[in-house]
Parts: structure tokens; sequence; C-alpha cells
């Protein structure tokens, strides 16, 4: 508690001192500007008396106006309203008046009509500056919420009174970054609803003030438990969001591949793409989704059936006022406020990352890639400004009682791509997201009914240099060489395929990420190789069905032993005429995928489960000629990514594959008897059955308007 206070007692000094140091500056050059406004004496005094005038004027302007000012409010109640418009005024210049008399500094002097003007100045200036750090203040800026959006909520009809669902996706973080952030104090918030907080979270290093493992001696009792899942092969936000949501990612099989029937490539953050994998998905399983039910959809790549949307891309690319949501990007910066404290988040995230970059450079670690370019004000709009909004909108949905919301925080995942996963700028955004799931818990104590807060993962991150760093050549050269096919010397980098890039488009409504890519089946054409994370996908667009490993080696002998021999791939699958399919590894190693479980081959080092995602994947009608996946070094986790990317995911390998459910006791247990939960539709089962456990308690429960209480009558 003391710790707290004294936290409150620093912000708070520190918001005043910039205050007085605005209106400092603010008196200087209004001085500097109106001719009957000065803050020297006729003999002329130097800058630094003058600047000390200023401030001693500044200050004992700022003291009156808070000391006096009250005073002078409760004896002008009793003024009528017109007059006391006028009063406010000379009022205001009175006390300005004052404060230049009492100033022991120089010997400043205003006319009286000119005070007037000069404090009304002062006092918008430092009005707004105020305002402007006080929005950043994450406890003020829950309180603004909290009385916009119930002034909405009194309007509509009550709700249930049974539990409501909140869904948040922290983006990208693993069961094992979770654990130890929660372990070194990182997430207070996390630790309290697990039980292993100590009051206030923090962990301290004694001598060296860093964050290390703290007591783990219970201060609350648990009220959630953690739970690790396995993705499949392809462990990317497109394809467990996609199962999650509504419940079949069949045939998604990477980020982004080649279809030889339509001759596109497909990609999870297109929304053209995304329109079309939703599509397929609603056509498989018959349902619109986990959200139809009075649900929200936020910041999400597909909708999940919800009526209210908002920042969903699967939906970005449509024209109309009928798909805008009232929580999308317009409605939150129309509030001043909003703006003002996302602007200046903004500001210091660019700065912060401009910082820490050259920090990374000057230190030269390794691995790194570039950072430059528009990627600090991509990193600040995933951070900071999509945060920013897609919080907003829950919290909105959260005081109107929706049934169900589901919301995608991307910040932690576009961070690590770029710095790794388990670097300094990572642990400060998962800081950051902690107060974001602390705010969303205090805002559902003023909710009209109960929320059970969930949070989950829908990927994690495995660190490692890229392919090209290590070996100077990127997969498609790799290929190429195989194909006996020309090498550019200089080697093109694979481009990212961060979430956060997809939303900075879509809000700048320029959705498509790339243009449209269409590959003619040409005669021998060259072959497509994409990338995502440390999976690759070699297709060749001229054959119009899947290849098997037979006439891959009729066409180019040389091409599967040389990736399958090269130090940095893992092992291939190909389709085999003989076996069905094949997974082919170094020197000469090859598994049926039928004999897998007892011999795992090349798979061995990916640990169990690996047999299962390879041979689901196999299945899938669109699965590329020759499906790739990096080396994985088990001691240290570590996998080569294809893009230019120090943490990555989408294939097999490390703490990628290894999310994280974290659910509240009241739900029931994610799966009985200690089972794994396996793949994002198991996940999306789950999470139907909490819905339908609070679903039936809703069944006897009354429909009841909450009260207001009465500090939030006061407030409004």
């Amino acid at each position: 508690m003391r710790g707290g206070w004294w936290r409150r007692a620093a912000s708070q000094a520190g918001r005043s001192i910039t205050v007085w140091a605005v209106s400092t500056v603010t008196m200087l050059v209004l001085a500097g500007i109106l001719p009957d406004f000065r803050l020297q004496s006729a003999d002329g005094d130097s800058a630094t008396t003058i600047a000390v005038t200023a401030a001693l004027g500044a200050g004992a302007f700022g003291v009156l106006s808070a000391v006096v000012w009250p005073l002078l409010v409760r004896l002008l109640l009793l003024v009528p309203a017109l007059v006391l418009g006028l009063l406010v005024f000379f009022l205001n210049g009175s006390l300005l008046l004052l404060a230049l008399r009492v100033n022991p500094s120089g010997n400043p002097q205003a006319a009286p009509e000119t005070a007037v003007i000069v404090a009304a100045v002062m006092s918008a200036v430092a009005s707004a500056t105020g305002g402007a750090l006080a929005v950043r203040d994450d406890e003020a800026y829950r309180r603004r919420l909290h009385r916009l959006a119930d002034r909405r909520r009194r309007r509509q009809p009550p709700c249930s009174g049974t539990p409501g669902t909140v869904l948040i996706q922290l983006d990208g973080v693993g069961h094992d970054v979770l654990r130890d952030a929660v372990d070194r104090g990182l997430m207070p918030t996390v630790a309290r609803w697990l039980g292993t907080g100590t009051g206030n979270g923090k962990g301290k290093s004694k001598g060296t003030g860093a964050d290390t493992a703290p007591d783990i001696t219970p201060a609350h009792p648990p009220t959630h438990r953690l739970t690790p899942w396995r993705t499949d092969w392809s462990s990317q936000t497109g394809a467990s969001q996609l199962g999650i949501l509504h419940g079949s990612n069949h045939d998604v099989p990477a980020f982004r591949w080649y279809e030889k029937d339509t001759g596109e490539v497909m990609v999870c953050n297109r929304p053209s793409s995304a329109v079309e994998l939703q599509r397929r998905a609603v056509a498989r399983t018959g349902d619109g989704g986990l959200l139809g039910d009075d649900g929200a959809s936020r910041g999400n790549l597909f909708s999940g059936g919800a009526g209210e949307l908002a920042l969903v891309l699967s939906v970005s690319a449509r024209r109309g006022r009928g798909t805008r949501s009232r929580a999308g990007y317009f409605a939150y910066f129309c509030d001043p406020a909003n703006a003002v404290r996302t602007a200046l988040s903004f500001g210091a995230e660019v700065g912060r990352e401009i910082g820490e970059s050259l920090r990374a450079r000057m230190r030269e670690q390794r691995p790194r890639v570039s950072r430059g370019g528009l990627y600090p004000l991509v990193r600040a709009f995933a951070t900071v400004v999509e945060r920013d909004v897609v919080v907003a909108a829950v919290v909105g949905d959260l005081l109107a009682g929706r049934t169900a919301v589901y919301a995608d925080l991307v910040a932690y995942d576009e961070v690590a791509h770029h710095s790794g996963p388990h670097s300094r700028d990572a642990a400060k955004v998962l800081r950051r997201l902690d107060r974001s799931l602390a705010l969303i818990e205090k805002v559902a104590e003023h909710a009209p009914r109960p929320y059970r807060i969930v949070v989950l993962s829908d990927h994690g991150q495995s660190p490692g240099e890229t392919f090209h760093a290590r070996y100077g050549l990127t997969l498609g050269d790799l290929v190429r060489a195989g194909c006996g096919l020309h090498v550019p010397r200089r080697a093109e980098r694979t481009r990212s395929g961060a979430e956060a890039r997809a939303a900075v488009r879509a809000a700048l409504r320029r959705p498509a990420e790339e243009p449209r890519e269409r590959r003619p089946a040409g005669r021998r054409s060259e072959p497509v190789v994409l990338a995502s994370g440390n999976l690759g996908l070699v297709s060749f667009p001229d054959v119009p069905h899947r290849m098997s490993r037979e006439e891959i080696d009729a066409r180019h002998p040389a091409l599967l032993p040389t990736l399958a021999n090269h130090p940095g791939i893992g092992f291939l699958l190909v389709r085999s005429e003989e076996h069905g399919g094949v997974v082919l590894g170094a020197r000469g190693a090859e598994t049926p995928l039928a004999a897998l479980d007892t011999d795992p081959g090349p798979l061995a080092v990916f640990g169990p489960g690996a047999a299962d995602a390879v041979r689901r994947t196999h299945s899938f009608p669109h699965t590329a000629d020759i499906m790739v996946n990096s080396c994985h070094d088990p001691d240290d986790g570590e996998v080569l990514a294809f893009e230019e990317q120090i943490g990555s995911h989408g294939g097999l390998g490390g703490q990628q594959g290894r999310p994280f459910l974290l659910s509240p006791l009241l739900c029931s247990p994610p799966a009985e008897g200690g089972a794994e939960i396996v793949g994002a539709e198991q996940v999306h089962r789950v999470l139907r059955r909490w819905l339908a456990e609070a679903a039936a308690d809703a069944e006897a429960a009354p429909r009841v308007p909450r009260p207001a209480r009465p500090e939030e009558e006061r407030a409004a």
C-alpha cells in the first residue's frame, strides 16, 4: 500500500511540475507578444532574472487559482449565470495581478485588460496540459471511460444478471513466457489471479533492483487456472483464430500459401483472404461462430459470427455506414481526451523504439533484424493505438452487458518479432498488457452483469536468427539452386507477415498487404516459394495437382536432396505415390507418415504431437508440393525463420506451438484428467462449453438494471 501511495504521489508531483513549466513558458511567450505585459524592470534584467520572474509568477498564479478559486466559486453560486460568465474573466485577471504583485523577483507589470487576456490563456494552457497528463493515467482513464460508457448504457434496456464472458487474446504470448513474466513480477494482475502474487506483484532483487522471482506466498486465493495447449503445425494467428472463433481451420496449411485451382496466393492477414477463409469455415461447420449470441469481436482477423464488430479484418474491406462499428477508430478518436492520451503515448513509444534500436546496434546485439524505416510507427500503432482502441471497445461492451466478447491485443507479437520474445522490449510490453487486463477487470466490477475473464493466446514465439542471416541466402535461393535456376547475387528478403501491419493498412483504408498475386500456369514456370515464420512452402504452378515425390525427382533430381541435407532445414513433407506421404530428413532419412508413431525420424526433436500435426496438414487439399520446416535446437528452443524475424512462429519447434489458456476456476476444467488440449478447434469446443454453462444459469436469472452508485452519479 505504501508503494502504491508513493507512486501516486510521484505521479501527481510530476504532473504539477510539468504544468508549472508549461505555464512558465506560456507567460514568457505572452510577455514577448503583448505590449502591456512585461516581466522585466524598466532598466532591463538578465535572462535568468526574467525566467525566474516568470516561474515565480506562474507558480503564484497556479497556487492562488488552486486555493482562492474554490472559495470564489462558492460565493459566485449566488450570482446570475449571465453575470457569472463575465466575472470569471475579471476575477481570473485579478488573481494574475495579485500573483505579479507578490512576485519577489524583478518588477513584472500588466495592464488590467491585458491581465485578463494573459490569465485566460494561461488557464487554458494549464488546463489542457493537466488534462493531457491526466488521461495518460490508467486510473483516471478508467474513471473517464466508465462515465462515458455508463451514460450510454443508462439508455439501454436491462440485461441478464448471469455471467458474461470476455475473452482476451494476448497475441503471441507463449505459456512459458507468461509463466516467466508472472515469476519475475512483470504481470501482477495475472499473478494475483493465479494466487502467486505478493500484494503488489513485484519481485525485487536485493542490491540490484532487477526483476527476479518474487516470494510466491499467496496474497490472494487463486481465481484462475493456467493451462497450456498445443497448436497445429501452422502455429500462427490465421489458423489458430479461425479455429477458435469458427470451429474449423481445415485447409489452412500456413500463414500464406498458393492455391493451384485459383492461381492465387492466400494470405491470412489480407481482407479478401480472411473473408474467404471465414466463409469456408462457416460452410464446413454449418455454424456462424463462437460469438453468434449477443457477441462482440474486437481487433480480430475474423468475426466469430458477432453482431458487434470493430477492427475486424474480414470486414475491413467493406464500404458503407452499415459495416462500421461505433466502437472503431472513429468513435474512439472523436473524443479529444482519447486522442490526446493515445497521441502522447504513441510519440513516447516511437521514441522508445528508436532508443532501444540504437541501443541494440551499439551493443552489437545478436541476433538482430532491421528496425528502421516505418517500423517504429508500426510498432507504436500496435502497442498503443490498437491497444487503446480495442480496450476501449471492450470496456464499452462490458458496460453494455454483452454476453460474449473476444478481443485480440497484438502488441507483444509485433515487438517480439523484431526484438525477440525474451527481450527487454517484450518484457515492457507484457507489463503494459497486464495493466490493460487490470483495467478490464476493474471496469467489469461496474458492469450490469458479472463477467468471467478468460485470457488466452493463439500461439507462442520461438527465438533464433533468420535463415538468411546465418547462411547468406533465402529459402527461395536454395530452391532455385536445387532446381538448377539462376540464383540472384543479392538475395531478396522475405517480407514479415506480422499482424500489426495488416491492422495499420486497414486503418488507412489500404487493406491489401501486397498486390493480389496470380501465378499463370505456364510451361515449366518457376516454383512459388512462400514463407510463414520457420515454415516454407514450395509449389509448382504449372502442375494442376499436388506433385508427388516421384514427379519432383523426375523434374528436379537435386531439389529434394538439396533441401533435406541443408543444415538449416529440419524436415520436408511431400506426397508419395508409394506411401501416401513421406517425411524426408538429412542423410537420406525417409519415414512414411504411417510409420511416424513408431519411428518419428526427423520429427523426433520436435516433440510429441509433431507426427499428428504433420499428418493432419498432409490431408489438406491446398497443402504445398513441398512443405519445409526449419531446423530446431531442443536445448535452447531456437528455430531459423525464413522471414526477417528473430522471434517467429508458423511452424514446428520450440515455444511457438505452446500457447496458454488462463481460465476462471468457476468454469469447468478445460480438459479432464490432465489431458492435453490439441489444436485450435478443441479450444473452440472448450470455449463453447463455458458459454453454454453460463447460458444454463441464464434460464433462472432475472433481467434487472444495475443501480448507479452514488459516486457515479456525482461523477456524471
